[in-house]
C-alpha cells in the first residue's frame, strides 16, 4: 500500500536511513578492501585474513615495527610495497602460515624477511634463532645479502652456511662464538 506521511516525518525518516550501521560500515570497507587486492592482482584465500598494506609507513604504525628496520627499508630505495608485500607481510606478522607465489624480481624476499626480523624483536646471545632453507646457493646468498642490509645496525647477526662439515667446525659446541 501507500504510505502517507507529512515531509516532517519523512526528513526524520531520510535521517535515520542514512545512519550507517556497524554492518553496513564493515561491508563497504570488505568491499574497498577487495577493491585494492583487484586493483593490485593480489589473490588470497583462508578466514580471517589481515587486510592488505598500502605503504611501508604503515607496518610502524599498525605492527610496530623496529624504526631502524623501517629506516633500512627507506635506506635501500624501497617506497611503495609490491603486491606480495602488500598482503604477505600482514599476514605473517598475524603469525599465520603463508603458501606464497610471485614472479622473480616481485620482492618476495622482502616479503618474509620483514616479519622475519620482527618477530624476533631483539638479538640476544641464544643460538641461531631463525633458519632460512633456500634450494641454492645463489638465492641462498641473495637471501642473505638482503638480509644483512635490512638488519644493518639492530644487533642481529646473519650468517649464511653453504657447507655443513665447516658449519659443525664453525659453530659446533666448541666453538667460541656464540651463534
Amino acid at each position: 500500500g501507500i504510505k502517507w506521511m507529512s515531509s516532517l516525518e519523512a526528513k526524520v525518516e531520510d535521517a535515520k536511513d542514512k545512519k550507517p550501521t556497524a554492518e553496513k560500515l564493515e561491508r563497504l570497507r570488505r568491499e574497498k578492501i577487495n577493491r585494492f587486492r583487484n586493483q593490485h592482482r593480489i589473490n588470497i584465500q583462508g578466514t580471517d585474513l589481515p587486510d592488505p598494506i598500502a605503504t611501508f609507513d604503515q607496518l610502524q604504525k599498525e605492527y610496530k615495527v623496529h624504526p631502524k628496520i623501517m629506516e633500512n627499508i627507506q635506506a635501500a630505495g624501497f617506497h611503495v610495497p609490491t603486491p606480495i608485500q602488500m598482503q604477505a607481510i600482514p599476514v605473517m606478522l598475524h603469525g599465520r602460515e603463508l603458501l606464497a607465489s610471485a614472479p622473480t624480481g616481485s620482492g618476495k624476499t622482502l616479503a618474509f624477511c620483514i616479519p622475519l626480523l620482527t618477530h624476533l624483536k631483539q638479538p640476544r646471545n641464544k643460538g641461531f634463532r631463525a633458519l632460512i632453507i633456500s634450494p641454492t646457493r645463489e638465492l641462498a646468498s641473495q637471501t642473505h645479502r638482503e638480509l644483512v642490509k635490512l638488519a644493518e645496525g639492530t644487533g642481529f647477526r646473519i650468517h649464511m652456511i653453504h657447507k655443513a662439515a665447516e658449519a659443525a667446525k664453525k659453530f659446533g659446541p666448541k666453538s667460541s662464538k656464540k651463534f
